[in-house]
C-alpha cells in the first residue's frame, strides 16, 4: 500500500518538476526570444542608424566634394585673376620703369638745356662785354670824328660884318668908350662871331688876323676912331679927325689867341662912326692856323 501511494506521489512530484522545467523552459525560451527579438530590434535599430549616418555621411561627402569643386573653381578663378594681375603690374612695373626712365632722360636733357643755357648766357654776357666795348670803341671812334670835325670846323673860322644891318647914319658920339656891335653879317664860317654881341670867340688856340675898316664925316669936335680889343685889353687904334670932308681909318693885326678869348671892337669916346647900305664900316678876321 506504501508503494502504492508513493508511486503515484513520484508521478506527481515528477509531472510538477517537469512542469516546472518545462515552465522553465518556456520561460527561457520566451526570455530568449524577447532578448533576440530585443537584439533583433536592436540590431535592426542599429541597421537603421547606421543607414542612417552612412546617408549623412554620404551628403556631408557630397557637400565638401560640392564645396572642394566649388572652392577649386574660386582657386582657378583666384589663380587667373592673379596672373592677371600679375601681368597687369608687371605692365605697370614696365611703364613705371619707362617712366623712370623718361624722366631721368628727361632730367638729364633738362641738365644739358641748363648747360646750354648756361653756355648761352656765358655767351650772351660775352658778346655783351664784346658790344659794351664795341660801343666804348664806336663812342671813341665817334668822339674822335666829332674832334676831328670840330678841328676841322674850327680851322675854316672866317668871318666879316657890316656896322649897320639897315638905315644909315652915325653911330655916337659917346662920353665913354662903348662896345661895337656889327649886325649884318657877310659870312660867318664856325660862327665864332657873333652879331648880337659884336665879340668873336676863339674856338681854338691859333693865330688869328683881324681888320676893321671905318667911315665917318669930317667935324670939328668928333673923330672916327675905334681900338680892338682882347679880353678887355686894347691892342691897335683906328683913329682920324678933321673937320671937314670924310674920313676911312683903318687898322688891323694879327693875334695868338687861346681857346675862348674874346676880340671886338670898342668905339673911341666922342667919336662918331657912320655907316649905310653900303657898308662903309667893317670888322673881318679868319683863323690863320692852329697852334
Amino acid at each position: 500500500m506504501e508503494m502504492t501511494i508513493f508511486f503515484p506521489a513520484l508521478l506527481l512530484i515528477c509531472s510538477l518538476f517537469t512542469a516546472q522545467l518545462q515552465a522553465a523552459a518556456d520561460n527561457e525560451i520566451i526570455s530568449h526570444l524577447r532578448q533576440t527579438e530585443s537584439q533583433a530590434a536592436d540590431a535592426g535599430n542599429l541597421s537603421d542608424n547606421q543607414q542612417t549616418c552612412t546617408q549623412d555621411i554620404n551628403a556631408v561627402l557630397r557637400e565638401m566634394s560640392a564645396s572642394l569643386a566649388g572652392l577649386k573653381v574660386g582657386m582657378e578663378y583666384l589663380q587667373r585673376d592673379n596672373e592677371a594681375k600679375t601681368k597687369e603690374l608687371d605692365f605697370i612695373k614696365q611703364q613705371y620703369q619707362e617712366q623712370v626712365t623718361k624722366v631721368r632722360n628727361l632730367e638729364q636733357q633738362n641738365q644739358e638745356q641748363v648747360t646750354k643755357v648756361t653756355i648761352l648766357e656765358q655767351q650772351y654776357q660775352a658778346q655783351i662785354g664784346e658790344m659794351i666795348s664795341v660801343k666804348a670803341r664806336t663812342n671813341n671812334t665817334e668822339n674822335q670824328v666829332e674832334v676831328l670835325k670840330r678841328e676841322r670846323e674850327v680851322k675854316q673860322v672866317a668871318f666879316s660884318a657890316s656896322l649897320l644891318a639897315s638905315g644909315s647914319g652915325h653911330t655916337g658920339p659917346f662920353n665913354t668908350q662903348t662896345p661895337l656891335v656889327f649886325r649884318h653879317v657877310v659870312a660867318n664860317i664856325g660862327n665864332a662871331y657873333n652879331p648880337n654881341t659884336g665879340f668873336f670867340i676863339a674856338p681854338v688856340r691859333g693865330a688869328y688876323h683881324f681888320e676893321f675898316h671905318l667911315y665917318g664925316g669930317g667935324h670939328a669936335s668928333h673923330p672916327t676912331a675905334a681900338v680892338l680889343v682882347r679880353n678887355g685889353n686894347p691892342i691897335v687904334i683906328a683913329y682920324e679927325h678933321q673937320a671937314s670932308y670924310n674920313v676911312n681909318p683903318s687898322n688891323g693885326a694879327t693875334l695868338l689867341l687861346e681857346t675862348g678869348d674874346v676880340v671886338f671892337l670898342r668905339q673911341w669916346q666922342n667919336s662918331w662912326i657912320y655907316d649905310d647900305g653900303n657898308h662903309y664900316t667893317t670888322f673881318s678876321g679868319h683863323l690863320l692856323f692852329t697852334v
